[in-house]
């Protein structure tokens, strides 16, 4: 059997500071020294421990790190030589800002679908900076780094998941009974809402309900048999086009696997309809009677 082959794969700069050997620099390779020792101090006291040896040593893989991030966003298909004149040119703390940039805007998106009053607390939001930080820039020598391949993962799962929660608020907005202002969104369930109840037609928006309005609709449902292509079409007439990806999206898979779309038509008790509704809707549906 033949031995398997490793790839190295070093942080950007580390891989640039290598191509000070095939191209001397002395006063480049000193100013450099000089930027990256300032940066990590600054790293250390603000990140981790300026005090002690593992806190100095952790804030120079960070820092490692997050120059790395910064480097491969701006030289994403050039070499390494031109990562090297980059951080001549225009210095370490250039690139070193657009990477914490990078983490910065990635720890603001939402994690999931579930948002809680916590998101927008200052204090939660730079705990999750620093955990975001030290998760895509720590550096080990002893391990290949990856960290701009799973910035590149965790932005895109991100995005997805913002694009939810836009869609969700708008439709919260626009909820047809009033806007719904709570701090607590379950975007899924507030969308699972907008898009069972869209079957009845009508244009309305509904994304908050109760047990007895759902009652109401299960039997205008069964009494009229609407055309619920024709209720999602309404729907999507109303909602705008920047939130159609999404909404198209789920329209599909609830056209295709909504057991309470699917067992509305037939003799399903209401109370067995209820809690199917309450697996989709979660926390948006108030299962008290009012």
């Amino acid at each position: 059997m033949l031995p398997a082959i490793v790839v190295e794969t070093l942080p950007r700069l580390t891989r640039a500071i290598q191509q000070l050997a095939q191209h001397p620099d002395d006063d480049a390779a000193y100013t450099l020294a000089d930027e990256l020792t300032g940066i990590t101090a600054m790293v250390a006291e603000k990140f981790t421990n300026d005090r002690t040896a593992e806190g100095i040593q952790k804030a120079l893989q960070l820092t490692t790190g997050c120059v790395s991030l910064g480097l491969d966003h701006a030289l994403p298909d050039e070499d390494d030589l031109a990562a090297l004149d980059l951080l001549i040119d225009e210095g370490a703390e250039h690139a070193f800002q657009i990477g914490f940039r990078m983490i910065k805007e990635l720890s603001t998106l939402p994690e999931d679908a579930l948002v809680g009053e916590y998101d927008t607390d200052p204090v939660y939001a730079a705990r999750r900076l620093r955990d975001k930080f030290v998760d895509i820039c720590q550096t080990d020598p002893n391990q290949n780094w990856d960290g701009t391949a799973r910035y590149a993962v965790q932005f895109k799962q991100r995005k997805e998941v913002q694009a939810v929660v836009r869609l969700a608020n708008w439709l919260r907005r626009h909820n047809t009974e009033g806007p719904v202002s709570d701090a607590d969104l379950n975007a899924e369930g507030v969308i699972a809402l907008a898009i069972i109840f869209a079957v009845e037609g009508g244009g309305m928006i509904v994304a908050r309900t109760g047990q007895k309005e759902f009652e109401r609709f299960v039997k205008a449902v069964r009494k009229n048999k609407p055309d619920y292509e024709a209720g999602w079409a309404a729907l999507l007439a109303k909602v705008p086009v920047q939130h159609h990806p999404v909404l198209l999206e789920r329209i599909e898979s609830y056209r295709q696997h909504c057991t309470v779309l699917h067992n509305i038509k037939g003799r399903t008790a209401m109370k067995t309809l209820f809690a199917e509704l309450e697996n989709y809707a979660g926390s948006e549906l108030d299962a008290d009677y009012s």
